[in-house]
């Protein structure tokens, strides 16, 4: 399998430091004005994932790569104590001054979530969240597995909400149209620019824009749900949404995968 060397890996975690702030006040607006938004309506915020984070009051709950922590945020609100977990500090900036408009806690972790302290991590989390646009920076999905098995909870849920494989390796839109190209089965390397930049003025970016260029593996739908049962986790469901944007031709968009720590509630709980 692929491996990144240190200095790339490195590189995803600057690209993901550079002007992230600035996008998300051109996509969101200020903190402010996207506290106001989140506070209006918190089950909308959460989005596609509403129906799966359900009963989440009073539990502790951790998002991984959770960007600038909008679902977190939404999350909080409907009261959940939440924790974010990011490499980007800028993310992080952003996230803490829109809880603060919020007038809600947020513990917001500024790190390599491959590099989380476990030991002071292990068995708290009722709930581990991720979202979009993620798992294609993992060169390796079994570490990643394994991180979300021991922050779980006896009982606790892991859920994922990703692009779907084939919408990801195969489809493109161009205008309303779809169009099928690629290999569903190729592992090579990607480069691509980092989500954030699509909401950046091309006036005001820099001239340095590789920096802004990430390593991306894009994974099957096998290898995805594998890799979480051998990590000791039990598949709940999988679910596949179409694209509700465009006019579909009848290709999935997006899945969601559950899965479940084996254990239960006469395990001892610990608490955030």
């Amino acid at each position: 399998m692929q491996k990144l060397q240190a200095q790339d890996a490195d590189r995803n975690g600057q690209a993901w430091n550079d002007e992230a702030y600035r996008a998300w006040i051109n996509r969101f607006g200020t903190p402010e004005e996207a506290a106001a938004k989140i506070k209006r309506d918190p089950i909308g915020r959460l989005g596609g994932l509403a129906d799966y984070l359900t009963d989440c009051n009073d539990q502790c709950v951790i998002n991984l790569l959770g960007s600038h922590a909008g679902k977190a945020l939404a999350l909080s609100l409907l009261g959940a104590n939440v924790t974010v977990v990011d490499i980007s500090a800028e993310n992080a900036a952003y996230a803490g001054k829109t809880a603060e408009a919020l007038g809600v806690s947020l513990n917001y972790i500024v790190s390599d979530v491959l590099k989380l302290p476990i030991a002071e991590h292990k068995g708290r989390y009722d709930k581990v969240f991720m979202e979009l646009g993620i798992l294609h920076y993992f060169i390796d999905l079994e570490p990643l597995a394994d991180l979300i098995e021991q922050l779980l909870k006896p009982g606790g849920t892991f859920i994922i909400q990703e692009f779907h494989p084939v919408s990801t390796k195969l489809v493109t839109t161009r205008g309303k149209r779809q169009i099928v190209f690629g290999n569903y089965f190729d592992q090579s390397l990607h480069t691509r620019s980092v989500a954030f930049t699509k909401h950046l003025d091309p006036s005001h970016q820099s001239e340095e824009r590789e920096e802004r260029t990430v390593y991306l593996r894009e994974w099957t739908l096998g290898e995805i749900v594998t890799t979480f049962a051998q990590a000791g986790l039990i598949v709940s469901r999988l679910d596949e949404q179409p694209n509700m944007k465009i006019n579909d031709i009848g290709l999935p968009k997006l899945f969601t995968l559950v899965c479940v720590k084996p254990g239960g509630t006469k395990q001892i709980q610990r608490k955030c």
